[in-house]
């Protein structure tokens, strides 16, 4: 059932100019941020926030609506799926971006923490491009079956995408 809600909630992301912030509800909770509340911006200037796990949203999302922050969760659950899809914003360029993974976690570390990076809160298109990989995966797709997809889908119109490993299958 959880999973249902999980692609409901994305298809509407799909369908839905989700680009910005606003303002809608969402939970203050801060549990399991770093141990000082780190948060930093990147050379490019993304905000970047450090928490205690995948499970464990960042500040900036606060605020923000609840499909974007469903985006996030999924991406921080589906790291092993992201980190082969390319994303097709110009982030490859202007923020050295390897994967649709970065638009949304910047490192995931040893110890189970994640740094967060808030580029997806303000790109339509890095938060359409997790969606719809993440959707596919739910649907019984191969990570291959999703890359070459979204490499069709994005292909043309879009910008140069992020330098990405092809996954084998």
């Amino acid at each position: 059932m959880k999973k249902l809600a999980i692609l409901a909630l994305l298809s509407l992301v799909l369908l839905s100019a989700c680009g910005g912030n606003n303002g809608g509800s969402a939970k203050n909770e801060h549990a399991g941020h770093g141990n000082d509340g780190h948060s930093s911006h990147a050379a490019n200037g993304d905000l970047q926030e450090e928490t205690a796990s995948a499970a464990v949203l960042p500040k900036f999302l606060d605020g923000q609506s609840e499909d974007m922050r469903l985006v996030y969760q999924a991406a921080g659950q589906a790291a092993d799926l992201l980190e082969w899809i390319p994303c097709f914003c110009g982030c490859g360029e202007s923020a050295n971006h390897k994967s649709n993974l970065n638009c949304f976690i910047a490192e995931l570390k040893d110890d189970g923490s994640v740094v967060w990076d808030d580029h997806g809160t303000r790109c339509g298109v890095c938060l359409k491009i997790a969606a719809q990989a993440v959707t596919m995966k739910q649907a019984g797709k191969t990570t291959l079956e999703i890359r070459e997809w979204i490499d069709e889908a994005y292909g043309k119109g879009y910008a140069k995408p992020t330098d990405t490993k092809m996954p084998t299958a």
